[in-house]
């Protein structure tokens, strides 16, 4: 049975590169998944970036969404997933309209794709590290897709973070261990 760990913190906290040292320490081979989308050139150059820091021996599935669908024949020993931030922006994506964001819709697509990787990863044996942005520090979204996104991000953290045998809390490069509480 894998273990799965939680990678939490803010843009810029070092989540990416401590998830990067975990999984070359484990001395396991390493399947990373991206779910971030070059839809701009600004996006395709951060993509750029984060491809140059990885190592090119990993295996790279660009996965925007469903990413249970496609491991059927994944036989690496750790999956590394960067990260639920965008993963949660592409689900909710798909039920905008005029602006507006469908947050019924938004939010069963949510959990389905949290459920399906809950379900997954204690039934197969690789160890997972999963990164997700916090954003419920800040201040409330003066717009409705983003307090949408918000809600949405907050809830699958917090599924994520109660199922997860370890979560770090990133603080300026600094991996802080959370405590968990049944």
């Amino acid at each position: 049975m894998g273990k799965l760990t939680f990678l939490l913190g803010g843009a810029r906290s070092g989540k990416s590169s401590h998830a990067q040292k975990l999984a070359e320490q484990s001395g396991k081979s390493v399947t990373f998944i991206a779910t971030a989308q070059a839809l701009d050139d600004e996006m395709s150059t951060r993509i750029q970036k984060h491809q140059q820091d990885r190592p090119v021996h990993w295996e790279t599935l660009e996965i925007p969404s469903g990413i249970v669908d496609q491991l059927d024949s994944l036989k690496t020993g750790v999956i590394l997933l960067d990260c639920i931030t965008l993963l949660v922006s592409n689900l909710m994506m798909q039920f905008v309209e005029n602006d507006l964001v469908d947050e019924e819709k938004s939010m069963l697509a949510v959990q389905a794709e949290i459920d399906a990787l809950l379900a997954y990863i204690p039934s197969h044996e690789q160890d997972w590290f999963i990164i997700s942005n916090e954003v419920g520090l800040g201040l409330v979204p003066p717009y409705q897709m983003g307090r949408v996104y918000r809600d949405l991000l907050g809830w699958a953290n917090q599924r994520l973070a109660r199922e997860a045998d370890e979560v770090l809390w990133m603080v300026a490069g600094i991996p802080v261990p959370i405590a968990q509480f049944s």
